[in-house]
């Protein structure tokens, strides 16, 4: 189970790295900042909890591992095809601006590009191969990402 890993690598080495090599931050210290951070946190986090809800209402694996059982295409994934996976990236943007600490920022794209390779291309190869046309026409309507 790749992302849960890479989630977790990305956190340690963002914590790590800005121990170790700090850089200065880039942006604004300031209410509206620190507003944007903690939003991109509570979206992040809604989108989690939305799709994990949905996915569960569906009767489908929420483990990144599992075989889907079936094609969920609503609630995020209706926006979105792969809503954890952008959670999990606004919660690293997130604790970027909360922790002021710009490994974090390095640490969502890093993230980002391993569970694009590692995760979603294998498991949109498999969705495919179950779903079919199905499948490709939701792909053809909804962004992987954003």
């Amino acid at each position: 189970p790749w992302p849960p890993v890479l989630f977790v690598l990305a956190i340690a080495a963002a914590w790590a790295l800005g121990r170790g090599v700090p850089l200065d931050w880039p942006g604004l210290d300031d209410t509206g900042a620190r507003v944007v951070g903690i939003g991109f946190g509570i979206i992040g986090v809604i989108l989690i909890a939305s799709a994990i809800l949905t996915l569960r209402r569906h009767k489908t694996t929420v483990m990144p591992h599992g075989k889907s059982s079936a094609l969920v295409t609503g609630a995020p994934y209706g926006y979105f095809r792969n809503p954890i996976y952008l959670g999990e990236v606004l919660i690293l943007l997130s604790l970027a601006e909360l922790t002021k600490n710009i490994w974090f920022v390095a640490a969502s794209a890093a993230f980002a590009l391993a569970v694009t390779v590692l995760q979603i291309l294998p498991e949109e190869r498999h969705l495919e191969a179950v779903f079919g046309e199905s499948y490709r026409d939701y792909k053809r309507l909804t962004r992987r990402w954003i």
